[in-house]
Order: structure tokens, then sequence, then C-alpha cells
């Protein structure tokens, strides 16, 4: 019995060691391709046993993810200057804020649009799908 137990402990460090070496080549991997411009990967899964692998001195946090954009002003400022003695759909005022040269990697750029119109305080319904400054 005490056999089986000391063969079973040593696969499962022979196992643990193989992950560590792929989770190893998964990084390189992620890195190499965030290097030639391409979607960061999925990240590492979640660790199940309590060993530290990272050695202490290495950083943390080395994937590269998509970058927000810097705007002068803030979407809201964007949407009330553009509205300022005008009445726009939603739609409209997303393409136009752009158009301004606000800068979003939102995919659905028009739902934020307009849920900042429902909740700021600048911006009053006109008629249905119509805004305005207030």
């Amino acid at each position: 019995m005490q056999r089986e137990l000391d063969r079973r402990l040593s696969q499962v460090d022979e196992l643990v060691a193989e992950r560590e070496s792929l989770l190893a080549r998964l990084e390189e991997l992620d890195s190499q391709i965030a290097a030639a411009g391409g979607p960061a990967g999925p990240g590492r899964p979640r660790k199940v046993s309590g060993r530290r692998t990272r050695s202490a001195g290495r950083a943390r946090g080395t994937g590269v993810g998509r970058k927000r954009p810097k705007n002068s002003m803030s979407l809201a400022e964007a949407m009330q200057k553009l509205l300022r003695n005008k009445t726009m759909s939603v739609t409209e005022i997303a393409s136009a804020v752009q158009k301004a040269g606000y800068r979003t990697n939102a995919e659905n750029f028009r739902t934020i649009v307009n849920q900042t119109l429902i909740k700021d305080d600048r911006f009053k319904k006109v008629a249905r799908g119509q805004y305005t400054a207030a």
C-alpha cells in the first residue's frame, strides 16, 4: 500500500512539473502574440495547488490588454457641447461625437451614449428618442 502511495505521489509531482512547463510556454506564446499586435490570451488558468510557481522578483501582470483611449473631455462634456441649441437622436449624437474627435473602443457606443443621456441632468428628452442640452 505504501508503494502505491509513493508511486501516485511521484506521478503527481511529474504532472505538476509538466503543467508548470506548459503554462510557462503559454505565457511565452501570449507575450509573443501581444508583441506582434494580436489579442491578449485568455490568461492563466486558476491554480489549484498551494505551491508558488512565480519567482519572488518576477513582476505580475505582464499581459497586454486593450488600451483605453484618452480624450480631452468626458463623453458627457462632448455631448453637451454638441447638443447646445440642437435636438438630435441617440444614433446621430453617437456618430457626431465620434466625428468631433471623441475616441472610444466600445462595440456598443450608441448604448453608452443613451445611458449618458438618461442619467445625466445636463440633457433633456424632447421627444421619443430626441435629446437636447438642458
